[in-house]
C-alpha cells in the first residue's frame, strides 16, 4: 500500500507501561473499558478505590518510550479542549497515569501533554512545512485557530490519575502514520495557564488502527489531502507492540457513522522518579528536519 519507511535508528528508551489486566483491549480490561468514560464526579475516596481495583494488574517493563519528534513546542496551555476550531472528526481521549513501581497506583497531579497535526497534516508553530502528497494550504481551512497553539495542551491528572482531552482525529504527513505525541510530567505546577517545572517521566506517541484511519481519511476535511498514507506496519516509530507501544483503544460514538467521532483510551505506567526528556528537537531555520518530519518546503502543494 505504501513504501516502507521503517527507520531502525529511532532511539527507544525503556519505559514502564501497564498491560491493564489478564484480558487486554488496547491497555484496558474488557470490563474496565465499559466504565472508562463514566462520569468522574464521584468523591476522591470512591474514585481512588475504583481505580485501584481496575489497575491492580501486572505491570511490565516495555520499550514504549520514543522520540518526541521535530515539532515539540514549550509553553502549551493547560486546557481540556485543544481544537481551537480546527475541523475534523471529534476525538475524546481518556488517559490514565499509574505508578508502575508502586502496584500501579494512580499518579494524581501528573501533567499529561499532547500535541498532533491537523486534518491535513500541519502542526501549529510549523505551518509552512509541507505534509506531503497534495493538500490545501493550512490557511485555507477557514478556522480561527492560533497558528502557534492549536492542537496542543496539558491536563493535570485527578485523584484517579486520569486526564481527558477533547480534540480531533489527527491527519497524516509523509512518511508517518497518524499519531499523537504525548509527554507525562511530574513535580511541576500550573502557572499563568501553562505547566512549569518538574521533569518528564515519559515521552511517547499514540497510534490508530489502520481500518479506523482509512475510514476517517475518506471524510471531509481529511479527504482533501491526497497521497500515500503510511500504515502501521510501515511506520518508522510504531513497533507493532499494540497497547504497550501506544495503540489506542477506540470506541465509535456511533458504530455506523465514523464522522460522529471516537473515544480513545490508554494507560501509562511510569516511574515517577525516572526522567526521560525525549529527543528530536525542532530543526533550526534552514536546517535539515529529522527523519519523521514533514517535507520542509515553503508551503503545501495546492
Amino acid at each position: 500500500m505504501t513504501a516502507k519507511h521503517r527507520d531502525n535508528s529511532v532511539t527507544r528508551r525503556r519505559a514502564i507501561a501497564v498491560t491493564g489486566g489478564a484480558v487486554v483491549v488496547g491497555g484496558l480490561t474488557v470490563a474496565g473499558y465499559q466504565s472508562a468514560f463514566a462520569d468522574e464526579t464521584t468523591t476522591a475516596a470512591t474514585s481512588t478505590s475504583t481505580t485501584s481495583t481496575a489497575t491492580s494488574s501486572t505491570c511490565m517493563t516495555l520499550m514504549s518510550s520514543v522520540t518526541e519528534g521535530p515539532y515539540y513546542l514549550d509553553g502549551a496551555l493547560v486546557r481540556k479542549d485543544i481544537t481551537e476550531g480546527k475541523s475534523g472528526v471529534p476525538l475524546t481521549l481518556r488517559l490514565t497515569v499509574v505508578d508502575a513501581t508502586d502496584g500501579c497506583t494512580p499518579v494524581p497531579k501528573a501533567a499529561v501533554e499532547i500535541w498532533h497535526c491537523d486534518a491535513w497534516g500541519y502542526y501549529s508553530g510549523f505551518t509552512t512545512a509541507n505534509p506531503g502528497g497534495s493538500a490545501p494550504a493550512e490557511s485555507e481551512d477557514g478556522s480561527t485557530a492560533d497558528d502557534a497553539t492549536y492542537l496542543r495542551g496539558y491536563q493535570i491528572a485527578n485523584a484517579n490519575g486520569v486526564v481527558k482531552f477533547e480534540t480531533i482525529m489527527p491527519g497524516w504527513y509523509t512518511p508517518r502514520t497518524a499519531h499523537i505525541h504525548v509527554k507525562v510530567h511530574t513535580g511541576g505546577e500550573k502557572e499563568d495557564g501553562t505547566y512549569e517545572g518538574g521533569k518528564v517521566n515519559y515521552t511517547g506517541q499514540l497510534f490508530f488502527d489502520d481500518d479506523i484511519a482509512e475510514a476517517i481519511f475518506a471524510l471531509e476535511p481529511y479527504s482533501k489531502h491526497s497521497g500515500s498514507y503510511t500504515v502501521l506496519a510501515d511506520d518508522m516509530v510504531y513497533d507493532g507492540g499494540g497497547a504497550s507501544s501506544g495503540l489506542l483503544t477506540l470506541e465509535p460514538v456511533h458504530k455506523k457513522d465514523p464522522s460522529a467521532g471516537y473515544k480513545g483510551s490508554i494507560t501509562f505506567g511510569i516511574d515517577p522518579d525516572a526522567e526521560d526528556a525525549g529527543g528530536g528537537a525542532p530543526p533550526a531555520d534552514g536546517g535539515t528536519p529529522p527523519s519523521d518530519a514533514p517535507n520542509s518546503s515553503a508551503s503545501a502543494s495546492s
